[in-house]
């Protein structure tokens, strides 16, 4: 189907699409108020325990049931699932020996960032992760939750500083975990991909126990994934997509320019260079570049697409009843996760050199040669000492205490909470120490042209081992009481009112090789950081008639690093007729400073890049017109403010029987302040003023150079503004041939506009709705089918199509392709007290669209590369 039409006609086409599919999550619009007294419980986004889940926000839950039916193995995998998930969700996907936080994972809803998406478990904050993904983002490693020990997750979808703080622009994400269980579960999942790697296993029990004073629930649960190598798929097992397509004239060679035995060149001018072509050991045919004298390198078959990853959790969530109303909770959490990470050899780029009396210099015995007695430099892989793979060992603890009870008719609760991630990084395999490695060459020990030749004794004498050591800890102490302040016609005016005071800190460590920049050819990170909060929050809900309601939330945070900050939300909800209502709320939102922004030490990245300088004095010379690695050399910047945001949501409830539900939402999004860094943008406009960009001599008066070094930090930059509509289907029919549920989930982006500075000041558009990892339309749609002891489930996955990164853009070359896939499970409940299932993702293979910007051929923060994974499952109450 046609993108252009799907453009014009996404509201009809979606009414249309309920007859033949069914939504993920159940739909949170307005339930029937059972008659009777009701249990007052706490809503994610509200602080007010109610009788009935709906309110004026827009919140949607997904119970255990509806995870277990996607066939996900993890939270990630659902949430990369969801319509609303956007740029910024990743997973272990395209983790590499690169990768600033291997082994985690977490989502941006909306497309606003990871770290704009706050994350909590029973209503309650948890730590960030250590290690921050691309250096800076901080963002709560999922990959903790086990699915064993969810109850449901819901999903406020709307701003909620009011209510919960920073890190609530995009909306919340809370965890519930089981806390009811009583008797005893023991599950097991096995499965596998039709292409190879990637096969799961996954065991875990849930005990619990229940009595008139007391409750207890304990969860064990076991994950283990095997890695998936890009060598494992058609499509990325090299990084020469130019060979692989060769019919494609847009296919790009990705092959490294640091080959092995590599490429040599003049210390003097390195344009001056010669693949390694002299003496025993030479360059293979296939990797020369005869068109800029380079010896490359294909890196794709040895890294890991997923990495291998181990998990062993557990949770206990208990309460105890002190007195009639008074009761106490505790809730215990852990996980150890071991995470295997591999790479190619370790890349130098003119990082090493060899003098021109070197007994080792190639042309040494050719005093004919032009090279000969000259000082040089070269490109080179080491993969003699062999490729790099990190082994991450992270531990995740999560303990709140608390108190909860009834006085005079107002609930209260207090509770302290600790929670704390250790993580260990390190590099086993591959890594050399570039002073070492630099001795080795000067004293002969080691020879770089000819790695034949060398002795187990110098191999060992290059190569190291690295560690990094990371720690995050949240404590925090909050209390909060709510209850009726007034009695109104249409019942009690609603008051709650808390306090809360949190301090957060962060390290993160490389060992002193990584600080003194003795190991190349990889990305390091150093942080330290802590901060105190205080909050003080309130909330009003009034029934200001039969069938409206108003709340008015208001919180002031007070930070010790970048001062305070006040949020107001208001919010409606009006139900004209029993089958219709009305909701919108408004409000302001902010997000902190992560500490690894504000306390980042020097820090190496390897963004992709165009040297556009050189590329506009010297053309395509090295590929400068085309994107490559460059180290980019980062610090924080303790001056960052916040970023802030106002954002409003109406929308629309249907019910218009038992049978059919519906709701349609628009929400509105305005940010300033973006915390963020453009290392393009300063590459392109200051590439030629060497305090910002460093780079090496030249021969050529034309020529700037080979980049050394990029200078960069982090600022509050731009702007962003994101507009859209949220669309939930829900249809349930009963018939001969059993009950059928239909539904639809849809997110439509309207307008997506990424503000950013402007050579002249001003602001540029640097991404818009359609562009570069922003599809505009996701959808999921499925139906499920139950009859006796037999229950299916059919859904399809539909993400858009979007434009090529504008790096690589050419007249002609055409968009990413959007992408279906279809899942499939089927329950068989014949046998007591067991449940079996049968299940398969992406039924039908379906390949992730070619992706001309990078290696591996797709868009691994948008598409997946699992493939078809088929699974079988068994669940045993006792």
């Amino acid at each position: 189907m046609k993108k252009g039409f799907l453009k014009k006609t996404p509201i009809a086409l979606a009414i249309t699409a309920t007859l033949a599919s069914a939504q993920i999550f159940a739909q949170s619009a307005q339930s029937d108020t059972q008659e009777g007294e009701m249990e007052l419980v706490e809503v994610t986004g509200s602080h007010i325990k109610r009788a009935a889940m709906d309110g004026p926000s827009p919140v949607a839950s997904l119970t255990a049931e509806d995870i277990a039916n996607t066939g996900v193995t993890d939270l990630i995998g659902l949430f990369a699932r969801l319509p609303i998930s956007g740029q910024g969700t990743f997973s272990t996907q395209a983790n590499s020996s690169d990768d600033t936080a291997n082994g985690g994972s977490s989502v941006s809803l909306r497309g606003l960032g990871a770290d704009s998406t706050l994350i909590l478990v029973n209503g309650r904050r948890v730590s960030v992760s250590p290690f921050a993904k691309n250096i800076d983002t901080a963002f709560v490693d999922i990959n903790n939750i086990p699915l064993a020990a969810i109850k449901r997750v819901d999903i406020l979808k709307d701003g909620a500083s009011a209510t919960y703080g920073s890190d609530a622009i995009a909306g919340v994400i809370n965890v519930i975990l089981r806390d009811d269980f009583d008797g005893l579960e023991i599950s097991g999942k096995i499965g596998g991909t039709s292409a190879g790697g990637g096969e799961e296993s996954n065991i875990s029990m849930v005990w619990g126990n229940t009595t008139d004073n007391s409750s207890h629930t304990f969860i064990v649960d076991y994950f283990n994934r095997e890695e998936l190598l890009y060598a494992d798929r058609r499509y990325s097992r090299t990084a020469n997509q130019a060979a692989a397509r060769p019919n494609d004239p847009f296919a790009t060679d990705f092959r490294s320019s640091s080959g092995i035995p590599g490429t040599i060149a003049l210390a003097s001018d390195p344009t001056n260079r010669l693949p390694d072509t002299f003496g025993n050991d030479v360059c293979a045919a296939e990797d020369i570049d005869t068109a800029n004298n380079l010896c490359r390198y294909d890196y794709a078959p040895h890294m890991t697409m997923v990495p291998s990853t181990e998990r062993l959790s557990y949770n206990y969530l208990g309460t105890y009843t002190l007195s009639d109303n008074l009761e106490a909770f505790v809730e215990l959490s852990g996980q150890n996760a071991k995470t295997t990470v591999k790479g190619a050899g370790s890349p130098s780029f003119n990082e090493l050199f060899m003098a021109g009396d070197n007994p080792n210099h190639p042309f040494a015995g050719d005093p004919t040669h032009p090279f000969f007695g000259q000082d040089l430099t070269m490109r080179r892989r080491t993969v003699d000492i062999g490729n790099r793979q990190k082994e991450v060992d992270s531990d995740y603890f999560r303990s709140v205490l608390g108190l909860e009870g009834e006085l005079g008719g107002w609930n209260w609760e207090a509770a302290y909470s600790y929670i704390k991630s250790d993580a260990v990084e390190r590099g086993v395999d591959g890594f050399p120490n570039s002073r070492r490695i630099q001795e080795a060459i000067d004293s002969g020990l080691w020879n770089p042209f000819e790695p034949s030749t060398n002795t187990a004794e110098a191999l060992a004498y290059i190569e190291t081992t690295t560690t990094r050591v990371g720690k995050s800890t949240t404590r925090s102490y909050d209390a909060q009481i709510s209850g009726p302040v007034l009695a109104m016609p249409s019942g009690d005016m609603m008051l709650a009112l808390g306090v809360e005071h949190r301090r957060d800190s962060i390290s993160d460590n490389p060992d002193d090789q990584f600080v003194r920049g003795d190991i190349f050819g990889t990305e390091a990170t150093q942080a330290n950081g802590s901060r105190d909060n205080t909050a003080l929050f309130a909330e009003l809900a009034a029934p200001l008639g039969d069938n409206f309601e108003m709340q008015l939330a208001v919180r002031h945070e007070d930070y010790s690093d970048f001062g305070t900050t006040t949020d107001p939300k208001l919010s409606f909800l009006w139900s004209p007729l029993d089958s219709l209502s009305l909701r919108g709320s408004w409000g302001t939102a902010f997000r902190a400073p992560s500490l690894s922004q504000l306390g980042l030490g020097r820090t190496d990245e390897s963004p992709n890049l165009v040297d556009t300088i050189r590329c506009d004095a010297v053309g395509n010379v090295n590929k400068a017109c085309e994107p490559q690695e460059y180290t980019a050399v980062f610090e924080g910047n303790p001056d960052l403010g916040p970023e802030e945001s106002e954002s409003y949501n109406l929308g629309v409830i249907v019910n218009l029987s038992d049978s059919f539900t519906a709701s349609l939402d628009y929400y509105h999004y305005e940010i300033e302040n973006i915390i963020d860094s453009d290392t393009q943008f300063v590459f392109s406009n200051f590439g030629d003023d060497p305090n910002v960009v460093v780079r090496l001599p030249s021969s050529d008066p034309n020529d700037p150079g080979e980049v050394v070094t990029i200078n960069d930090s982090f600022q509050n930059l731009g702007d962003l503004n994101t507009s859209g509509l949220d669309l939930d289907l829900r249809y349930n029919l009963d018939s001969n041939l059993g009950s059928f549920t239909l539904s639809y989930v849809m997110n439509y982006v309207l307008d997506y506009e990424d503000l950013r500075p402007d050579v002249d000041g001003g602001l540029r558009v640097n991404l818009t709705e359609g562009d570069y990892e922003q599809p505009e339309w996701r959808w999921t749609g499925a139906v499920d089918w139950s009859r006796g002891d037999l229950g299916a489930r059919l859904a399809v996955n539909y993400i858009d199509s979007f434009a090529q990164d504008a790096s690589v853009q050419q007249p002609g070359m055409s968009d990413i392709d959007s992408m279906t896939t279809v899942d499939t499970t089927v329950n068989y409940f014949g046998f007591e007290k067991i449940t079996v299932t049968l299940g398969v993702t992406n039924l039908f293979d379906e390949e992730p669209p070619f992706d001309y910007s990078d290696f591996m051929g797709f868009t691994p923060t948008v598409h997946s590369g699992q493939g078809r994974f088929a699974y079988l499952s068994s669940t045993y109450q006792f």
